[in-house]
Parts: structure tokens; sequence; C-alpha cells
């Protein structure tokens, strides 16, 4: 997932987005700690779009704020 992506998203969309990535990682973690997870770098890669999806929400509330103070 890309950042370019997220960023024409709103921010129901992000939420949901973050949601189900949080799931997915759950998911994996159980995988892991059954002895079930097939491919390792999916763990890594769904932190990773769980922390891409979080900095562009934070992206977007500093500009929300931002256009209220004008």
């Amino acid at each position: 997932m890309e950042a370019k992506e997220l960023r024409e998203k709103t921010m129901d969309q992000l939420n949901e987005t973050l949601e189900a990535l949080k799931k997915e990682g759950f998911n994996l973690r159980f995988q892991q700690a059954t002895g079930q997870v097939e491919n390792t770098a999916q763990m890594r890669r769904a932190r990773r779009d769980v922390a891409r999806v979080k900095t562009i929400i934070n992206e977007k509330s500093a500009i929300a704020v931002e256009e209220q103070g004008k």
C-alpha cells in the first residue's frame, strides 16, 4: 500500500483501513504463535502499513486543525 493511494482516501476510509490492518496483524501474530505463518515478511508489511496509515491520519488531522485556525 502506497502513501499516495492513502492520501486520496477520506478519514473514514483511512480509519476502516487501519482497523482492517490491525485485524490482519492480530491474525498474523496468532498464526505465528501457533506455527502456521508461511511468510513472516507479511508481519513486517502489516506493521509498516499500520504506521503508514497512522501517519496519513495525523497529517490530515494537522491540516484540518490548521485550516480551522485561519
